[in-house]
């Protein structure tokens, strides 16, 4: 594809992948006549868990709802026009080529990280095909992150915080939930979501200082369930919805927060009904999925795969909350992790719940932990560890050596996940 060989150009336009700066993306967006000015009803997104499921809730309603939406998230899985969503999908080739091609030609060979320059083709394709929400994630912290440059969105929200990055955002949970409140906005609502202590001490603080009215988890919104329904409690009031469609109790927090968001958005479109179909029929790849791809219908019967991307202590210790339930059947974990994270921090929730592991590198990762470091760490916390050359193999080994059926989770990085559905897809056609 033609906007693979510019993203290879220009991901050669700064030494480091990483440089977490304003400067460069500014600069850019002025010689680009400010595309990010041009945005409609803007929710902007920063967190450590949560924040792609909560976009995905928001979306879901908001075209529920009649709404048109535009959606900025990443990483992306399989392709990058993943991150780009213009008004009820991806963005195409064709577009995607021409509006990369015009911001490497308008930047001109400039110093810029792919993260920035691609941020703001996002910025220029949402200006040119407006809708009526425009949903924008961020890449990594708030504060320098490059999609920061939003003057007045209509609302900002904060999913749960926890490590992740310490080496950009800071070793501490009140560093990182600094660096996470950089996007709160003067005059902005912001949506705050379940904290721990000294994260929520931060934003509020930082709220504080910025004359930012905060709607936050506890105090002005909070949320239970049952079997088959949620109850939600806001401003008084009481709903209540259905479970969401997505697997895992932690969803219900990101659905929580996205109902939260869809009334604080005012649109006359957006009622409980709506809100409850959006929630409902929600879906996002790679978040406790249960596969139905070729591989996963060509195992035996009784056995079942699936896909998680969480990849940092936070994401575990919800995963750890699914997997307590899942006891009906063994548990074998097909495993590849990202160098620069502790795996011993991700897999250590999760250790009671593991019958076999299988360590695997990570497809076409350069940042990949090797197989055998992976083995290691789970062997050091009492896991029954082996390694494999690729997730094929490993499930090949844990059926030939299993007694009954189970489950098989592939898990521990979204680039391992984006690349289980890349085989799949290239499998399928």
């Amino acid at each position: 594809m033609q906007s693979n060989k510019i993203l290879t150009r220009l991901n050669d336009l700064h030494p480091k992948v990483i440089d977490l700066s304003l400067d460069r993306i500014k600069t850019l967006l002025k010689k680009l006549n400010h595309p990010e000015n041009k945005l409609q009803t803007v929710i902007h997104v920063a967190g450590t868990n949560g924040k792609g499921s909560t976009i995905a809730f928001i979306n879901e309603i908001c075209e529920r709802a009649g709404l048109t939406v535009n959606r900025y998230t990443s990483p992306h899985l399989v392709n990058f026009s993943e991150r780009i969503y213009l008004c009820g999908q991806n963005i195409n080739e064709l577009s995607l080529t021409k509006i990369l091609s015009e911001c490497e030609e308008v930047n001109a060979g400039d110093p810029i990280t792919l993260f920035e320059i691609t941020t703001a083709a996002a910025f220029l394709a949402f200006s040119r095909t407006l809708a009526d929400v425009t949903l924008i994630e961020t890449g990594l912290g708030g504060r320098f992150d490059a999609t920061n440059v939003i003057k007045k969105p209509a609302l900002t929200v904060i999913t749960p915080i926890s490590k992740d990055h310490v080496n950009w955002l800071g070793h501490t949970l009140d560093k990182i939930a600094f660096e996470k409140a950089g996007i709160l906005k003067p005059g902005v609502p912001a949506l705050i979501g379940p904290q721990h202590a000294e994260a929520g001490l931060v934003i509020e603080k930082h709220a504080k200082k910025l004359g930012v009215k905060t709607i936050t988890y506890s105090q002005d919104w909070e949320f239970s369930s049952s079997l088959s329904k949620f109850y939600l409690r806001f401003k008084k009031r009481h709903y209540v919805f259905p479970i969401p469609s997505l697997e895992g109790e932690h969803q219900l927090t990101n659905a929580a927060t996205a109902a939260i968001a869809a009334k604080l958005l005012k649109k006359s479109e957006i009622n409980d009904d709506v809100i409850g179909t959006g929630i409902r029929s929600t879906f996002w790849a790679g978040r406790l999925q249960k596969l139905t791809t070729p591989s996963a219908k060509s195992l035996p019967r009784g056995w079942s795969l699936w896909l998680d991307g969480g990849h940092n202590p936070g994401a575990a210790e919800a995963l750890a909350t699914s997997l307590s339930q899942w006891q009906q059947k063994p548990l074998h974990i097909i495993f590849g992790y990202i160098n620069s994270r502790d795996p011993k921090e991700f897999l250590r929730p999760l250790a009671n719940y593991i019958k076999t592991l299988n360590a695997i590198k990570i497809p076409g990762e350069a940042s990949s932990m090797s197989a055998k470091e992976c083995k290691l760490a789970a062997q050091q916390l009492g896991i029954t560890a082996t390694v494999s050359s690729d997730f094929r193999e490993a499930v090949e080994k844990i059926i030939k050596v299993s007694s009954k059926p189970g489950r098989i989770l592939i898990c521990g990085s979204l680039y391992l996940v984006g690349a289980v559905l890349r085989h799949e897809q290239t499998k399928h056609t």
